[in-house]
């Protein structure tokens, strides 16, 4: 089938009511951004961009001046589509410029990059299937944020039918949205946290998928809003309840459309390759914490504590096992499950990362990481030997990047130093504030 021209995508457009386009871009932290551009303004979007003040823009690095100082987003054609819930209105996905450049600290340019080395020296394809984890929130009327469902209180609340019911506004208006933004759904359901839900959608090559993730979560709030909740990317809303994951399910094909890392034969049904991804993986595990688990708050789901729940899948140990979801690294049916990234962070940067840090693993040989056949909660509760483990904090995962100057010049050093710029300043500012916990503990201590 001929791919469209712009001008037959216009008429289209048109045809269906479509009077503006929402040219949205994601910034450094991850937030989709954007404007809104009249439908006649659509070719100069595409070949110049839609213009934006880059210094506005967290992460950029644009100077206040000169010809760089504009932050031009260049519309993607083939990304446009209505969106149900803004009618008369196309949603458009934007590749970062500046001086007439790709931006090397657009994350959306970082994950390209990744993705065009991948094909042109390789002839590989990166899939990814992305499970996206989320809270649905509300502030109670002392305005302290809360579950939004009141009764959604199981100590076991995984696959909860009366949840579900309570809140079906919610999933069906999220599975007719979808569906309109041509997301072929899965599956949907009441995960272990109260207030806490999944959506899983067919997989996608990385940077489709990225650019989907983005727009579920642009759909996600729009639709929590249509209901009075507030949908949360935050990893660890409850204190003593699992957090949320945002798993990759990864596998790889060559030229040919042939599997790279599975091997139904090879142990943990992985090739050599794949064997070798997996140790990439786990080589770089401590810096890649920094871009898959970028807040504070990541690092309190990435503990090693017990959950309300009596259940959690916190990937706190660098190690790989056969359908083992106590392991960093799962193998399953031929593909590997990364389980690192959280909801908070910036998909284009988390996948770039991880597809850096695989490559270097098959690029350097390294040896397959040892098969883990245990359950590591258990053996952590009986004070057993343990793999080593993820950073405890947001701070020992920036230094572990900064250090890391292998997968800093993967993924592009002018990228990684506004990452870290921007995640030290977030990571003093904590610093500075005075916990409810804190005063508890210690302000009347003798």
């Amino acid at each position: 089938m001929p791919v469209p021209t712009l001008a037959q995508r216009i008429e289209a457009l048109r045809a269906q009511g479509i009077h503006s386009v929402l040219a949205t871009f994601t910034d450094l932290p991850g937030a989709p951004k954007g404007k809104l551009i009249p439908l006649d303004g659509l070719p100069g979007a595409v070949q110049h961009g839609a213009g934006f003040a880059g210094p506005s823009i967290a992460g950029t690095g644009l100077p206040r001046m000169g010809a760089r100082s504009e932050y031009m987003g260049r519309v993607v054609p083939e990304s446009l589509r209505p969106l149900p819930f803004m009618p008369g209105v196309a949603h458009a996905v934007c590749d970062g410029f500046a001086g007439g450049e790709p931006l090397d600290t657009c994350p959306r340019q970082v994950l390209q990059r990744q993705v065009q080395r991948l094909q042109a020296e390789r002839g590989w394809t990166l899939w990814v299937g992305i499970e996206p984890e989320f809270f649905l929130l509300q502030r109670n009327a002392q305005g302290a944020w809360c579950v939004a469902d009141e009764q959604d209180r199981l100590g076991k609340p995984s696959y909860d039918l009366q949840a579900i019911g309570r809140n079906f506004g919610f999933l069906d208006g999220m599975r007719q949205t979808l569906t309109a933004l041509g997301f072929q759904l899965e599956q949907m359901d009441h995960e272990d946290a109260t207030g806490q839900y999944e959506i899983n959608y067919r997989h996608d090559d990385a940077l489709a998928a990225a650019d989907r993730y983005q727009l579920f979560k642009l759909a996600a709030h729009a639709v929590a809003q249509q209901h009075g909740m507030v949908f949360s990317t935050m990893p660890k809303p409850l204190a003593h309840a699992p957090g949320s994951g945002l798993h990759f399910h990864l596998s790889l094909t060559d030229a040919q459309g042939r599997p790279v890392m599975a091997d139904p034969a090879g142990a943990l049904g992985l090739s050599e390759a794949g064997h070798r991804f997996a140790a990439g993986l786990l080589h770089h595990a401590d810096a890649l914490a920094a871009l898959c688990a970028p807040t504070v708050n990541s690092y309190k789901r990435l503990a090693a504590s017990r959950s309300a729940s009596g259940t959690t899948w916190s990937p706190v140990w660098k190690a790989v096992g056969d359908n083992n979801r106590t392991c960093l690294v799962r193998s399953v049916a031929g593909r590997m499950e990364w389980r690192l990234p959280d909801p908070s962070c910036n998909v284009y940067a988390a996948l770039a990362a991880t597809l850096a840090a695989g490559l270097s693993g098959i690029d350097q040989a390294l040896p397959a990481a040892e098969p883990c056949a245990h359950d590591l909660y258990e053996r952590h509760a009986h004070g057993d030997s343990l793999p080593a483990r993820l950073p405890r904090d947001l701070l020992a995962a920036l230094d572990a990047l900064a250090a890391d100057d292998t997968l800093r010049e993967a993924v592009g050093p002018a990228f990684c130093a506004q990452f870290l710029a921007l995640k030290h300043d977030e990571w003093a500012a904590w610093s500075q504030q005075v916990s409810d916990w804190e005063l508890q503990r210690y302000a009347a201590a003798p």
